[in-house]
């Protein structure tokens, strides 16, 4: 036919054919004899590509035979497989290492026949070698991922798992069965069948789940409440995700669990804290706000009286201060625990401060007489006899009543007028209640005298400075003073911080006042220096409304005027100051510091801090609240927060100073757990400016004739 080979003509070309098809096959075509080395007869052109020999290199063994080129550690295995092929004549199909020419190793991908006679001996081997080592090395790394994520799976810290969409667990690891309570993941699959009722304490948390997942197709930081095997209940924290198949098809959850209960716990405690009194566990003025402005809502939404009840113990201050605070203290406790038996669940009793507690009474249907008769129950129930050690006690409390709308629409007016009430239940001869009346501002105007009197003392330099020393537990030398106000009134004389500074804070007075404390304080250290005495830091106590962006100018410019350095200024903030807001205060405080000063933190334990929290901000020194001081010696809940705080303190390479030491056991105790400072009226009450300098010049006398000694 026209155009076409003859059938001569194509076999004339078929050996040079089939040499390009061997030439550009992706591998080696070989024929070797069934010997010792299995010797070459034929080998193609694709032998230098993958083996980096030449053909001829092979054939009849001239450079390597066959065997050689086969890696050493597979021969063996090799002969093995291609002999038990031999004997049962079938195809050879094998995986194995080869060395290239330049000593790499390669997998190759090996399959062959047996070529036999008539007598049925083999007398050669065909076959073919492909370069498979890309393949390989992918499924060795496959293998690899695949042992890692088992491992991560089997030892991770959370839970993981995967559900099917229904509530049934397909798989999951150790972590999460011993969250859950089981043995092992199998005994979880096995046992726990229904997660919906089986897991979930509250089963619309399951509901919930599902409802994100179809509009999410994930959940982060999903929090519920569930049961562990043996019923016990626990928090956990869920994040999953929807996984679906190549057709799109939901096919699983999977995700991962992570018990929080003592994080939800520390929480809880945390919450309470903040709204709670933490000796009486009553709500505090927080709760009490909050709780009394529901009320007026429901007050004004449903009608119905409600009342607002101050309750002041009469003569506590005697009993606290002939018996001791701890008495004091458990006086307290059962007055709270007197006053909650006397009210319904409705009702609230919280603890204002000192020994002042607020009663909030709701839907006071029986008026007035019905509020009546809920004072006399609380002042029969307070008044009962009070055992205390081997004494008995009777002790009596006076009661302000306000009422909701007569007497204030309002928290803040309701709670003037029942405080007024209450303190014309004192001035009536206590042991009894008041219920407010309009007459009664006239405390209120008593009180606004007593602001008058402040702006007067202010502008007239009625205002004294007092100091305290601080004396190092090393060697009983001073080595700082505290800064400290007093009022010295024409009326009243002597009027202690106590009396004046929340009338100061409450008029926006304290600031000013402030200032001025900073400045005399600096002008007289100087003054100190200036006369020869041994320099001293002088502590100043900053205000919370002093803590503005505005304060470190004005601390560089009266360390200016006064030509005090820096470094003998201690500024002392309270602990609820440096946490009420950090970020603001950090900033502050950075800046102060770059100054040159010393910072402490005043009243260290009494608020919500730790150590560790403190560690963001730059302060120098903690001082212990005298509150823990004051019992060290006999309670061992107060040693050990104090030792604690010691401990801690000198990690984080702070200064520890025990304010309000008053005995020898005390300074004892503190000297042997290593205390740096201490300061109160065991060493010397606050003492005005006449008699501090000559405590500074007998200091510097007996320093310099060798009497200050170690201790």
């Amino acid at each position: 036919m026209c155009g076409q080979d003859s059938p001569v003509v194509a076999i004339s070309r078929s050996p040079r054919l089939l040499e390009t098809l061997l030439a550009n096959l992706d591998g080696v075509v070989y024929r070797c004899r069934d010997d010792g080395q299995w010797t070459m007869e034929f080998v193609s052109e694709g032998c230098l590509a993958l083996t980096g020999y030449l053909p001829e290199d092979l054939l009849l063994n001239q450079r390597l035979s066959f065997l050689e080129l086969i890696h050493p550690e597979d021969r063996q295995m090799v002969r093995a497989h291609v002999a038990d092929c031999l004997r049962s004549k079938r195809r050879i199909d094998i995986e194995y290492r080869i060395v290239r020419a330049d000593g790499a190793p390669r997998w190759v991908w090996g399959r062959g026949v047996g070529i036999y006679n008539a007598t049925g001996k083999v007398e050669a081997l065909e076959g073919f070698m492909q370069d498979v080592t890309e393949r390989k090395e992918a499924a060795q790394a496959l293998q690899e991922a695949e042992r890692r994520y088992r491992s991560i799976f089997e030892n991770a810290i959370e839970g993981v798992f995967q559900t099917t969409p229904d509530g049934t667990y397909i798989a999951v690891n150790p972590a999460l069965a011993r969250i859950y309570g089981y043995r092992s993941p199998e005994d979880l699959i096995v046992g726990l069948r229904d997660i919906s009722h089986q897991l979930y304490v509250e089963p619309d948390r399951r509901v919930e789940f599902m409802r994100l997942m179809e509009e999410r197709g994930s959940v982060s930081n999903f929090e519920s409440r569930v049961y562990r095997r043996d019923g016990d209940i626990i928090w956990i924290s869920e994040n999953a995700r929807a996984v679906y198949d190549d057709a799109g098809h939901l096919s699983c959850y999977e995700g991962t669990v992570e018990a929080i209960t003592e994080r939800k716990l520390y929480e809880a405690e945390m919450r309470h804290q903040a709204t709670h009194d933490a000796l009486t566990g009553l709500p505090n003025r927080n709760m009490l706000h909050d709780h009394l402005q529901r009320a007026i809502e429901i007050a004004r939404q449903r009608g119905g009286l409600t009342a607002v009840a101050f309750v002041d113990l009469d003569q506590f201050k005697f009993i606290n201060d002939s018996l001791g605070h701890q008495v004091g203290d458990e006086l307290l406790k059962t007055v709270a625990q007197r006053l909650q038996s006397c009210l319904r669940d409705t009702d609230m009793v919280a603890r204002q401060g000192g020994d002042e507690f607020v009663l909030v009474l709701q839907n006071q249907t029986g008026g007035e007489a019905g509020i009546a008769e809920v004072m006399q129950r609380i002042l029969a129930a307070v008044s009962r006899p009070w055992p205390a050690g081997d004494r008995e006690f009777h002790i009596t409390s006076s009661i302000g009543v306000s009422r909701y709308p007569a007497d204030g629409k309002d928290v803040e007016t309701l709670l003037k007028n029942a405080d007024s009430a209450m303190y014309k239940a004192k001035e009536q001869g206590r042991n009894n209640f008041q219920f407010f009346a309009p007459w009664m501002d006239t405390q209120v105007s008593n009180r606004l005298e007593m602001l008058i009197s402040l702006r007067r003392a202010l502008d007239q330099e009625e205002f004294k400075l007092f100091y305290q020393p601080k004396l190092s537990l090393k060697d009983g030398s001073i080595i700082g003073a505290e800064a400290l106000i007093r009022w010295e009134s024409p009326e009243q004389g002597m009027v202690p911080p106590d009396r004046f500074i929340p009338f100061a804070e409450e008029a926006g007075l304290i600031v000013p006042i402030g200032e001025w404390v900073l400045r005399t304080a600096c002008r007289q250290n100087k003054a100190w220096q200036e006369d020869g005495l041994p320099p001293i830091p002088v502590a100043v106590n900053l205000s919370p409304r002093q803590m503005n962006q505005a304060l470190p100018d004005f601390v560089a410019g009266v360390l200016e005027q006064s030509g005090l350095a820096a470094s003998w200024l201690e500024l002392e903030i309270t602990e609820n100051v440096v946490m009420k807001d950090a970020e603001k205060t950090v900033a502050t405080l950075h800046t102060l510091k770059r100054l040159g000063l010393q910072i402490s933190v005043d009243d260290f334990g009494t608020g919500y801090s730790s150590l560790s929290y403190l560690r963001r901000f730059p302060v120098d020194a903690l001082k212990i609240d005298k509150s823990f001081v004051r019992d060290i010696a006999r309670d061992a809940d107060s040693a050990a927060i104090v030792k604690a705080v010691i401990s801690l303190a000198h990690i984080l390479n702070l200064r520890v100073i025990a304010e309000g030491v008053e005995d020898e056991e005390q300074h004892a105790f503190l000297r042997e757990n290593g205390c740096d400072e201490v300061q109160g009226y065991y060493f010397g009450k606050p003492m005005a400016v006449a008699d501090f300098t000559a405590r500074l010049k007998e200091e510097a006398r007996r320093r310099a004739s060798g009497e200050l000694t170690a201790d």
